[in-house]
């Protein structure tokens, strides 16, 4: 699939029901938060995130998406675990860090976005390597303007990332969003200025720094979802979504 031939361009009508999408589903990721600690369950996690969502009347695009059909609402990845984490009884303990993904659907558009914590005391290089990874998101929304290039986005956060000793992945990337969850263009966490396609006012897209300490390398466990580092090292996950305007981009995925 050519994602960057499925770009769709918003109105501001339609930007504005992104918003309260993203309103939500930012609503949703603070409940799950306030969960972090020893002894939560990652069902727990997603069980709070579906409370949110079908409280008003949204529901999650994750579930049941793609083969084998993902079974929950949010992502809950830990430690060596990158994205696409399935919640089930795994418990949480001190010094995991956690990301959680969630997106939502509400009235027909879609929110998406992702953070990373850490579950108590967790280790200086954990908490570097957090902060490096929430850092390089908004290295990368602010290169989401008018006239730039998707490749001016990708490689700030490049850049950003490896100065900082860290490595950004390869085979994942962000995304349009909109109607569908995945859109065009594609935008990758590494790249070359000046190259892509060029961004332009009603774009919304979800920009998903995902960050290894030891390795860019990663596979793919046998539940044919849960993408861990090939190493074994810690890793991150950070994402908004984002719309390009006139001016200053938009973030939608912000209470």
């Amino acid at each position: 699939m050519s994602w960057d031939r499925d770009i769709s361009i918003k109105n501001a009508a339609e930007i504005a029901l992104m918003r309260e999408a993203g309103r939500l589903n930012a609503e949703a990721l603070a409940a799950v938060r306030e969960l972090l600690q020893p002894g939560v369950t990652t069902a727990d996690l997603n069980a709070a995130a579906e409370e949110i969502l079908q409280k008003h009347g949204a529901y999650s695009p994750f579930k049941n998406y793609g083969r084998p059909p993902f079974p929950g609402s949010i992502c809950v990845s830990i430690n060596e675990q990158l994205v696409h984490g399935i919640p089930g009884n795994r418990k949480l303990q001190e010094g995991d860090i956690v990301s959680v993904d969630c997106g939502t659907v509400l009235e027909g558009f879609i929110g998406d976005s992702a953070f990373t914590a850490g579950v108590g005391e967790i280790s200086p290089m954990a908490r570097k390597l957090i902060e490096a990874t929430e850092q390089a998101l908004y290295v990368g929304i602010a290169m989401m303007r008018s006239g730039n290039k998707t490749g001016d986005v990708s490689a700030a956060i490049q850049q950003y990332v490896e100065a900082q000793g860290f490595h950004v992945v390869r085979e994942y990337t962000g995304h349009g969003v909109g109607r569908k969850m995945h859109e065009g263009p594609q935008v990758p966490n590494y790249g070359t200025p000046g190259t892509g396609v060029l961004l332009r006012p009603g774009m919304t897209i979800a920009l998903e720094p995902m960050v290894l300490i030891g390795t860019h390398r990663t596979r793919v466990l046998s539940n044919q979802w849960t993408v861990v580092s090939a190493d074994g090292s810690l890793t991150a996950h950070q994402e908004h979504s984002v719309a390009i305007t006139e001016g200053d981009p938009l973030v939608l995925t912000v209470p």
